[in-house]
């Protein structure tokens, strides 16, 4: 990589577009391999599995290995009732109360062979053939906002569609009028909310400021992600990169420093990456620090993903707007946009480094870029890295 003149390192600029940048492109959920056992009764579960299922169900450790392994009996359990029922099944679940898998059934002669399968018979009006039937027919109709969405519910055996109570109207009537017609299973239910799209939070994606401006994401931390301070001052907002609602500054250092933090809202999720921005992302694993010489690749919203190696650290650069010092200095280019994304190195490049401040130079030229290390934000606010 070329390195940048004399007089092209004279002057540091800082690489915000506007009041200044980033990009946030959706990123496409990394699915978790299924955990494959032959016996659940033996099932040796992660740790993170059990501490998240012990955490959101209220349960004990112990309480959680035996939920996990009764809900893949049940599952098993309910293909061989599917298999036993035909056109008589009428949907699965499993009993809150007791535990065990219940089997709706419309054919009481066929109780026993639920039973004969471990499971518990229900006898049922409708068959889950007849409940999926009219929930594709809903399928087909234009709905209004207002409502929110349709599914078929087994336990109750019937087709739940569900509005908003605070925002239906006569759009909303018309629509549940015509899907109660569809079919008598057909149940309406009134609810408090609507449903919201969700997005990603990870690094090298984009944001923008409530004033103007393009900065980039740096890393995700516990709700939400840090950035480059001079990208906007504590209280500012910001949108993603799909220019939806995203969250708000809490606390910003510029000059002497160059750090951010933003805290997101129930729209975003932190999620561990980096993107690479060739369809891929670089999954963060910690923070160890990468030694002088060693090498280190950035990504940014505009000139996306670029590499080079650490030439020196705690530095002291002078801006316009005044100096920031305890920067790492790299021969990696950046562009304005590009400020507050992140650097990663390591095996894999999977240890975060910092976030990108400023520098002179261009991505055709070659450039000096300067960042900001990981650590002194995570402790200057309390923050927690999200790593996988």
């Amino acid at each position: 990589m070329n390195r940048t003149s004399a007089a092209r390192l004279a002057t540091a600029v800082l690489l915000a577009t506007g009041a200044a940048t980033a990009l946030s492109v959706p990123a496409i959920a990394d699915p978790a391999a299924p955990h494959r056992t032959t016996s659940p009764d033996t099932e040796s579960y992660p740790a993170g599995l059990l501490q998240a299922v012990e955490r959101d169900l209220g349960l004990t450790a112990e309480q959680a290995r035996v939920r996990l392994a009764n809900d893949a009996r049940s599952g098993e359990l309910e293909v061989k009732a599917r298999d036993v029922l035909g056109d008589t099944f009428a949907g699965a679940w499993i009993d809150q109360a007791t535990g065990k898998l219940a089997v709706g059934v419309t054919d009481r002669a066929k109780a026993d062979a639920v039973r004969a399968v471990g499971a518990e018979p229900k006898v049922l009006a409708f068959s889950h053939r007849q409940l999926t039937g009219a929930k594709t027919a809903l399928d087909t109709l234009s709905a209004p906002p207002s409502v929110t969405g349709w599914r078929v519910d087994d336990a109750s055996n019937t087709v739940v569609v569900e509005v908003n109570r605070h925002t239906r109207d006569a759009a909303a009537d018309r629509f549940l009028d015509a899907a109660k017609g569809i079919s008598p299973a057909v149940r309406v239910v009134e609810v408090d909310e609507s449903p919201t799209t969700l997005y990603d939070t990870r690094g090298g994606d984009a944001y923008y400021m409530g004033s103007g401006g393009r900065c980039s994401v740096g890393f995700a931390v516990s709700g939400g992600f840090v950035t480059a301070g001079h990208c906007g001052r504590t209280g500012v907002t910001t949108t993603g990169f799909n220019r939806v609602s995203q969250g708000t500054f809490r606390g910003s250092s510029f000059p002497g420093n160059d750090y951010a933090w933003v805290a997101t809202n129930s729209n975003w999720t932190s999620r561990p990456w980096v993107n690479r921005y060739n369809g891929s992302n670089v999954t963060v694993q910690g923070s160890t620090e990468a030694a002088v010489g060693a090498s280190i690749c950035r990504s940014g919203s505009t000139t996306n993903w670029r590499c080079g190696t650490v030439q020196a650290k705690n530095q002291t650069v002078n801006y316009p707007q005044g100096s920031v010092s305890g920067l790492t200095r790299t021969n990696a280019c950046a562009e304005p946009g590009d400020s507050g994304g992140s650097w990663v190195a390591g095996a894999g490049f999977g240890q975060a480094q910092g976030v990108t401040s400023g520098g002179s130079g261009n991505c055709s030229s070659g450039g000096t870029t300067y960042f900001q290390p990981i650590g002194e934000i995570l402790r200057a606010y309390g923050l927690q890295l999200t790593t996988g």
